[in-house]
């Protein structure tokens, strides 16, 4: 067999794989939340970027209270005790704040998250406004950003963040 031959069956191959698999991008990223101030609340919320849309799935546990407000935060850093560091609300549109889906809103609402009686959440939320990517390095990027859960729930009204308590907890999306 010649190499021309050999590399011609590896491109077949190689071209036969990426068509089974169909055309499907996707892209990850993790954000794993932690308590903040000796807060117990713990969890993880995913984004999976798959053809340009992002869907968000948030899960936590051991939330205290029926409702609780998460969004996105500026910056990627919960190093502060009362989660401070992650800056205020992401808002790379520079809007005001409000529900998600009803304008106008930012990028960073995400709105409120019902807690069961286990303590626990399962949220999820996809982005048909294209407001959030994982692999465009413009301003729609999340990598590096935070999730910020609240004490409250958001009020959807009080700029700029929906009086929605404070930070009880962070994680950082990467």
């Amino acid at each position: 067999m010649t190499i021309l031959n050999c590399t011609m069956k590896i491109k077949i191959l190689l071209l036969t794989c990426l068509l089974a698999q169909g055309c499907v991008y996707k892209a990850t990223a993790i954000a794993h939340i932690k308590g903040l101030n000796s807060n117990p609340i713990n969890g993880v919320a995913k984004f999976v970027e798959e053809n340009g849309l992002v869907t968000l799935v948030v899960k936590l546990r051991d939330a205290d209270s029926e409702s609780l407000a998460i969004h996105i935060h500026e910056y990627g850093n919960c190093d502060s005790v009362d989660g401070k560091s992650a800056g205020g609300h992401w808002n790379p549109t520079n809007e005001d704040h409000g529900k998600w889906g009803v304008p106008p809103f930012h990028s960073g609402d995400i709105g409120n998250i019902n807690i069961d009686e286990n303590n626990t959440a399962n949220f999820k939320l996809k982005d048909l406004f294209k407001r959030w990517s994982i692999s465009n390095p413009g301003k729609s990027n999340i990598i590096g950003r935070a999730i910020i859960v609240h004490s409250g729930v958001d009020d959807y009204i009080s700029q700029p963040s929906g009086a929605a308590g404070s930070r009880i907890g962070c994680g950082v999306i990467r």
